[in-house]
This record gives structure tokens, C-alpha cells and sequence, in this order.
């Protein structure tokens, strides 16, 4: 009988739904950075996101550790990788960007989100402060094309893409962040007459778009911050799809950054496990309009907020609208 289901096989923390918990978490963080959306003023807006989240969520009944976190250039007071948070509770690792796209919140330009992450103990990547290479796509059934990598040339996986997705390349749609380093990346994708979208800022929105099956993007491919690829890892992770990464080194003080991090192979390509594993949880609350969600909007009484939550080992993604009454529900502060 159903009742008579073994319920100690069943985990705790994760039984407990913690992307529904922690949207309390993203939706502080971003309204805590909305006065600042549009004023110009990055760090300001981050600023505010990260004392929201970090106020919320030591009132978690978790024992969190943060892995992926604020500032490991910058030395940041609060939310740094290795931070203990919450007041008590199951041992988790926390993957954390309070303000993905400060300065799309400082433009008042679309897609910048809070976004949080949890996964078993071990269940991240701990990723150094620096670039990597990254590759995000969806397919039928979850697997990886043969052959389309990072190593690889943007031809050869464009053309290779196709083929595993059953269209003609001029039919693939790719999203490319818009910098000048990925100014050969766009180029092929054209010569190919690919349909291309670019984005001024936040690859983790990108690589959600890539695999996410309602969305026409069919692939990602940049380079971006590794932190943020962990993030990207766990929603991957949650939706299904494929990611791949490699770090890239620019001097000997990210060589250093990743031999602090415990990596070792300095040329290792990262699969979706070696990125997020086991059971994770994705949690995110639109800042500004975006792909994704909608931002946050006000009027005089009530504060409106668009979240996503996703649980890696249900497959569930439920789309959550907040309605805040500012008259009654205080929020932290801004700082």
C-alpha cells in the first residue's frame, strides 16, 4: 500500500522542496536591488541583492556551505566561497549569483535575475574566478551529440549539430553573448547563415534558453565566468540537456586560482557531472524583464515578482508569481 511506502528512503532536505524555499531568497535579493535598477550604479544594485540573499537565507533551516559565491577577486564580507550559512539543519552546498547581469540592473536592460542553487555535499564544482568556454544544448533524448565540444571548431560543431538534431544548419538558432572574443564565433555562425541572438550580459539565462525545450534557441556557445557555469550546470541539470566547459587561464594567478580550488588538470573538458551532480536545485527572480521571466514591477502598494524554481530528481519547473504587499511584509533593508 502506498502508505506503507519506506519513507526513510526518502531524503530529507531534498523531500522538503528547497527551490520553493529558497524563492524567498531570490525574490529579497531582487527587490532589495530594484531601487538601484537603472541608476547606473552596479555595485549598489549587487550590493543590495547580496545582504537581501544572505539575510534570508541564515534563516534556512539548512547548515549551507557557499561553493560558488561573491567576490573571490574582491574579497567580499558576505556570501564568499566558503561562507556557513543558514541556522541549523542538513549539510548543503550553495551556488549563489545575488545580481546575474549587475550591469544589465544598472541599464535597466532585460534579462538580469537573482539566482540560487543547492545540491548534495560535493554536488558542485568548486570553480575558481575565471573564464571558461562553454557549449549548452537540448536533444531529444538528453545525450550528447558525438563530436561538438569546445575543442572543437565553431564549424565543425555548428555543421555536426545539426546533423545529431535532424535539421539543416541554416535552421540552427544560436545564442552568442556580444563581445569582441567571440567575434569568430559569430562570424562562422553566419557564414553558415545560422539564425544568431546576441546578448549584451548573463550567460546563465543563455545556457537555460539553450536546453530549455519551450525556447527556439537551439544552442550556447562563448565564453563566460566558470562560477556562472556551475550555476548554469545545476538549471542543465534540472532541465535536462547537455553542457560542456574548460577552463581557460589567461597568467599564473588563475593557474593559482584553480590549484586553490583543488583542480589539478588544467586542460580538462567539464561534463554536465563534473559540473552539478546528484540531486540539485535551481531557484531565479527576474530583476529586470528578461527571456526567462519577467523583472520586478511596482506600484504603489504591491511589489510583483516572476520566479522559476526547477528540482533536478523530479524534472519539475514551476513559473511562480509573487504579489508583495509593501504596507504589511517588511524586506530587508536596503544596504
Amino acid at each position: 500500500m502506498e502508505s506503507s511506502r519506506n519513507l526513510s528512503r526518502i531524503d530529507p532536505l531534498f523531500e522538503r522542496n528547497l527551490s520553493l524555499e529558497a524563492v524567498r531568497i531570490s525574490e529579497a535579493a531582487a527587490i532589495n536591488c530594484w531601487p538601484w535598477v537603472g541608476k547606473g550604479d552596479q555595485m549598489a544594485a549587487d550590493r543590495a541583492a547580496v545582504a537581501a540573499m544572505r539575510r534570508v537565507l541564515n534563516n534556512l533551516t539548512i547548515d549551507g556551505t557557499v561553493v560558488i559565491g561573491e567576490g573571490e577577486r574582491d574579497n567580499a564580507p558576505m556570501l564568499y566561497v566558503g561562507e556557513r550559512v543558514g541556522c541549523g539543519g542538513e549539510s548543503v552546498d550553495i551556488a549563489v549569483d545575488p545580481l546575474e547581469g549587475t550591469q544589465l540592473a544598472a541599464n535597466n536592460a532585460s534579462g538580469s535575475m537573482a539566482v540560487i542553487a543547492f545540491a548534495e555535499h560535493g554536488g558542485f564544482l568548486h570553480a575558481p574566478d575565471v573564464y571558461m568556454k562553454k557549449i549548452a544544448y537540448r536533444t531529444p533524448d538528453g545525450r550528447a551529440i558525438e563530436g561538438v565540444s569546445v575543442r572543437n571548431a565553431t564549424g565543425d560543431n555548428l555543421q555536426r549539430l545539426a546533423k545529431g538534431l535532424g535539421k539543416p544548419v541554416d535552421m540552427i538558432h544560436l545564442c552568442v553573448l556580444d563581445r569582441p572574443r567571440h567575434a569568430e564565433i559569430i562570424a562562422t555562425a553566419r557564414e553558415n547563415n545560422c539564425r544568431v541572438t546576441l546578448i549584451p550580459d548573463g550567460d546563465i539565462t543563455a545556457v537555460i534558453a539553450a536546453v530549455s525545450p519551450s525556447n527556439p534557441i537551439d544552442c550556447y556557445i562563448g565564453t563566460g565566468g566558470a562560477p556562472e557555469g556551475v550555476l548554469a550546470a545545476a538549471a542543465v541539470n534540472c532541465l535536462g540537456g547537455v553542457i560542456e566547459g574548460q577552463l581557460l587561464f589567461s597568467n599564473e594567478d588563475d593557474v593559482r586560482r584553480a590549484r586553490n580550488s583543488g583542480i589539478d588538470d588544467l586542460d580538462r573538458l567539464y561534463s554536465l557531472p563534473d559540473l552539478a551532480r546528484g540531486k540539485t536545485t535551481f531557484t531565479a527572480t527576474g530583476v529586470t524583464d528578461g527571456p526567462i521571466l519577467r523583472g520586478v514591477h511596482e506600484d504603489e502598494s504591491m511589489i510583483r515578482t516572476f520566479s522559476v524554481a526547477m528540482r533536478s530528481h523530479t524534472g519539475t519547473v514551476r513559473f511562480l508569481a509573487g504579489e508583495h504587499n509593501i504596507r504589511r511584509k517588511p524586506f530587508p533593508e536596503i544596504s
